[in-house]
């Protein structure tokens, strides 16, 4: 667990320095040089441009290109959430294995480190699973970001608004829209099996809402169609309505 949230701040600061270094409030065009702009901005901004000229507003070519991506990476998706559903799967058996091999000393640690990998092999757990999607969505979430605040400074550019909301400028709607919609991830996943990974459900809401108070409307926007997307994944593979059907009933007092 501590692994984790030392990668999501890993990654929370790699984010921050790269906005703050890269040439974020210039224009973008198709001849801007640098591999980032070649191969993830421009190319971002070209898809979003087209879905617009296609179906009207920036707003839905900004949700257009965001399914398309979630499609792509959706296997990757799916294999790090039923990875995730295994690792909850395997924790009893995991929690014996700790007890059974409670010394520290190296060769009973090693004995231990042995057949817990045999475990997860055994159960198709794979602890890295969970990681990957995050490192290939993190270029993705940069760029994003990138495209859409280069757009809006280059002048044939005019993001506009969409459903009420400016595109261009911060929305509190939105970021709260985003940081619910992250809870609900959160809540439907399994993060709700694991008392560890309920501190995530404190921490990233408030993230993103955070986030969102201060970048533009458009990225936020990705933000909520990514999480809805998410969200029925989650529903589809946990179907939490059935855990809450199987639990059992706790009784403060003895049967008679």
């Amino acid at each position: 667990m501590k692994k984790r949230l030392s990668l999501v701040l890993l990654l929370v600061v790699t984010t921050a320095l790269l906005a703050g270094c890269t040439e974020f409030n210039e224009p973008i065009y198709s001849n801007s040089e640098g591999f980032w702009n070649e191969y993830i901005v421009w190319p971002l901004v070209s898809a979003i441009t087209y879905f617009k000229d296609l179906l009207g507003t920036y707003g839905l070519g900004i949700i257009t290109v965001t399914i398309l991506i979630r499609l792509v990476i959706l296997p990757l998706m799916i294999k790090q959430t039923k990875s995730s559903k295994n690792m909850q799967e395997v924790q009893p058996e995991l929690q014996k294995l700790k007890e059974k091999y409670s010394s520290k000393d190296a060769v009973t640690q090693q004995k231990y480190q042995q057949e817990m990998m045999a475990l997860f092999k055994e159960r198709g757990v794979n602890p890295a699973a969970g990681c990957l999607p995050v490192f290939i969505q993190m270029p993705i979430l940069i760029g994003f970001y990138h495209a859409i605040s280069r757009m809006n400074n280059t002048p044939e550019i005019n993001l506009g608004d969409f459903l009420g909301f400016a595109l261009a400028e911060p929305s509190i709607i939105l970021a709260v829209l985003a940081g619910i919609m992250q809870l609900i991830v959160l809540r439907t996943g399994p993060a709700m099996d694991n008392p560890q990974m309920k501190i995530m459900m404190y921490i990233m809401p408030f993230m993103i809402i955070g986030f969102g108070i201060v970048l533009p409307a458009a990225l936020t926007l990705y933000w909520v169609i990514g999480n809805i997307i998410s969200i029925i994944q989650n529903l589809f593979i946990y179907k939490p309505w059935k855990k809450k059907e199987t639990e059992p009933v706790k009784s403060g007092g003895s049967k008679k």
